[in-house]
């Protein structure tokens, strides 16, 4: 290789002589050993040096992916961060945290959470919060579809992740950030008005929760700690008409730690019209049934685990191996469970 280098070098030096001293006759053109007939690269020399650049892009790739891997995920963490002082500001304010939900379908924390992230006009456009089909529109019709739902927020998207839509005829945008549902699972009401906990499930007693539908919560009842309680954590966003990331709607806006993160065992959602599963790159999921309510767990796009906000407004790296009675405990607010601060 270094002989190569020598040659190219001598080859330089050859046409640069020709260019300046056109006046030098052939025949001492011949006489000087750099002016002779340059010297080409053979055809094995070639693939030589191609295959040597090809090894290096080899061992660089994963290097560079995980550099840019590491960038989106400190991005992630400070998204959560913000959202995480976001909700802060909205309890010194209101005396309280938002609702997780206002039933299925009229509104979610992430409308009352707008005015603390710069976006009051979203805010201000967004009708019928709290309210029910007897008082007016929902979070998938008129003017809230139109100039609300449809908005993507990037505060409310991990960068490891691509932004999808629900498709149409809403094509309302999807999120990546869910607020904290405790540890068992949803169930609907008769009315479908309103959601509660499910007390108990295979032996898994709910013990309190930050969020909820219909019903706020003080940080002064988290009796555990806020150090030692989950706020907020990921979810992916799914393809087609799937509602894991469609945040604006009452489900999709909050998690359970029933299952550990990013789980293979199925998310379960209210419908299977709901569930696009299998496809693309989805994780899996089933149709809620009788003992088993509706439950997404935390998901995310990082490699081995989620991230997740602590009520404290801490963010950490939560891994996909975590004990799971650990990260049940993490999710309740009575449950005096003892935790150690190296999960």
């Amino acid at each position: 290789m270094i002989s190569d280098f020598r040659f190219l070098i001598a080859d330089l030096q050859e046409a640069w002589v020709v260019q300046m001293r056109p006046d030098i006759d052939d025949n001492l053109k011949s006489e000087i050993p750099h002016l002779r007939s340059p010297r080409g690269f053979t055809l094995v020399e070639l693939l030589v040096v191609i295959t040597i650049i090809g090894i290096l892009i080899a061992l660089l790739r994963p290097a560079v992916q995980a550099a840019r891997e590491a960038a989106r995920r400190t991005q992630c963490a400070n998204n959560l961060k913000q959202l995480g002082l976001a909700m802060h500001s909205f309890h010194q304010a209101e005396r309280r945290l938002p609702q997780g939900m206002s039933g299925c379908c009229f509104g979610t924390w992430m409308v009352e959470v707008l005015p603390y992230v710069e976006q009051d006009n979203l805010f201000e456009l967004y009708e019928n919060f709290g309210g029910t089909w007897a008082t007016g529109i929902e979070y998938k019709t008129g003017s809230n579809l139109a100039d609300v739902t449809r908005k993507w927020l990037s505060l409310a998207t991990c960068p490891s992740d691509t932004p999808k839509i629900f498709g149409a005829p809403w094509n309302m945008t999807k999120h990546n950030y869910a607020v904290n549902y405790g540890n068992t699972g949803l169930e609907n009401s008769t009315t479908g008005n309103n959601y509660y906990f499910t007390p108990e499930l295979n032996g898994v007693e709910f013990k309190g929760a930050p969020f909820g539908s219909r019903e706020t919560f003080q940080f002064a009842h988290i009796r555990d700690g806020l150090s030692n309680t989950l706020l907020m954590s990921e979810q992916v966003q799914t393809h087609g008409l799937d509602t894991r990331g469609l945040t604006w709607w009452g489900d999709a806006a909050g998690f359970t730690t029933y299952l550990a993160p990013n789980s293979s065992q199925p998310d379960l959602i209210y419908s299977i019209t709901r569930c696009d599963y299998p496809y693309a790159d989805n994780p899996p999921c089933e149709q809620i049934s009788s003992g088993m309510p509706s439950m997404y767990a935390a998901r995310s796009r990082h490699p081995g685990g989620v991230q997740a906000a602590l009520c404290d407004g801490s963010v950490r790296f939560i891994s996909d191996s975590i004990d799971i009675n650990t990260w049940r405990a993490l999710s309740t607010t009575r449950g005096s469970e003892p935790i150690s601060g190296n999960y």
